[in-house]
């Protein structure tokens, strides 16, 4: 059993309110000319603690307690242990494998809409199941779609995540649905390179990302370059041609995620075998899995960066790693879509 406990305190978040004395109006109570903020609670499930209590701190408020446990026959069991009623409720929790992560959150979900939460909103730093947006081959499922359908039924009215596979996602929740981007918190990071356009060259590992391979070249005022790639079968990519000159440039590497890395690590090989001078992988999401670390660590990449979506176990860390977190853009986002501010204008000139 998991007992997730911060220590007791009424959570009630003051969020751009006025606290120069209370007074009553038609019934709501007001400090001084802004009405009392709404109250909010955040939670989180077992998926990426860490990142949770990063958001919260940002936050300036602790977790709310929930109680996870595990019984003998694998069944799961949530309870939320302090009262939500009529309360902003933001639950934390990503969807990366095993399975009881997705069922961990619908089981939240349906907990605070049952306590009768004022509005639910789910924030998944990484969405599972993402790259299986459409029907590819015969009798297949759509999984993203049935994700979003469960999360929906139940019972969000928000949903917050980053750097989907396929934004196109959006489309299947008929709630209201805000896509954060990483590269607020890694530009900042890829600007202390000093790379020019005669220096760096940010390469697109394949054309899915050549999109956000562009926006960061163009953030970075660097070249672009571009391989073509192509898959012979499942979890095996192949270069097939490359588009740009990397001669005598540190190579930028930059996608959503680093699942077995044979993607990076071929795109590497490929720069250093153009006449590279060095080779930096960034990835939003680590997903790290079969013989990925195995193969960052024997390949010509010099470091590669990640954001903390997704926790890592001690077995995933390795010296080349360098992870960045973002529960910034996370806490900044709950906090204007509490105070009813734009969330658009945090991400004006990064998209």
């Amino acid at each position: 059993m998991v007992r997730l406990h911060p220590p007791q305190q009424n959570l009630v978040k003051s969020i751009g309110g006025s606290f120069n004395g209370r007074t009553s109006v038609f019934g709501a109570e007001y400090w001084g000319s802004t009405p009392y903020p709404p109250a909010m609670k955040v939670f989180s499930g077992r998926s990426n603690l860490a990142l949770a209590e990063g958001i919260s701190k940002y936050l300036d408020m602790p977790l709310g307690a929930v109680d996870i446990k595990e019984f003998s026959d694998g069944e799961l069991s949530v309870a939320f242990e302090e009262n939500i009623r009529n309360e902003d409720v933001f639950i934390i929790q990503s969807t990366d494998p095993p399975a009881d992560n997705i069922l961990e959150l619908l089981l939240m979900l349906d907990a605070a809409r049952r306590a009768s939460a004022r509005s639910i909103v789910a924030v998944i730093p990484y969405f599972g199941y993402g790259r299986q947006d459409r029907k590819d081959r015969a009798r297949v499922p759509i999984s993203s779609r049935l994700m979003m359908d469960l999360i929906t039924a139940g019972g969000v009215d928000r949903i917050i995540t980053m750097d989907l596979h396929s934004p196109q996602i959006q489309g299947f929740a008929n709630v209201p649905f805000d896509h954060l981007y990483s590269r607020i918190a890694l530009l900042d990071r890829l600007r202390e390179f000093n790379l020019d356009e005669d220096s760096g060259v940010v390469l697109a590992p394949d054309v899915g990302s050549a999109k956000m391979s562009q926006s960061y070249a163009k953030k970075l005022n660097i070249g672009f370059a571009l391989i073509d790639k192509r898959r012979p079968k499942r979890n095996k990519a192949e270069v097939a041609n490359l588009v740009g000159d990397l001669k005598d440039k540190d190579v930028l590497i930059i996608d959503d995620m680093i699942d077995t890395a044979g993607t990076l690590c071929n795109a590497a090989e490929t720069a250093v075998n153009e006449g590279a001078k060095s080779v930096t992988a960034v990835a939003t999401h680590p997903v790290l899995s079969g013989m990925a670390i195995k193969s960052l660590v024997e390949s010509p990449i010099t470091k590669v960066m990640v954001c903390d979506t997704i926790k890592l176990s001690e077995e995933k860390i390795f010296d080349k790693l360098e992870i960045i977190s973002v529960a910034e853009v996370f806490g900044e986002s709950i906090k204007r879509i509490v105070e009813g501010t734009s969330l658009s204008s945090l991400f004006r000139g990064f998209n």
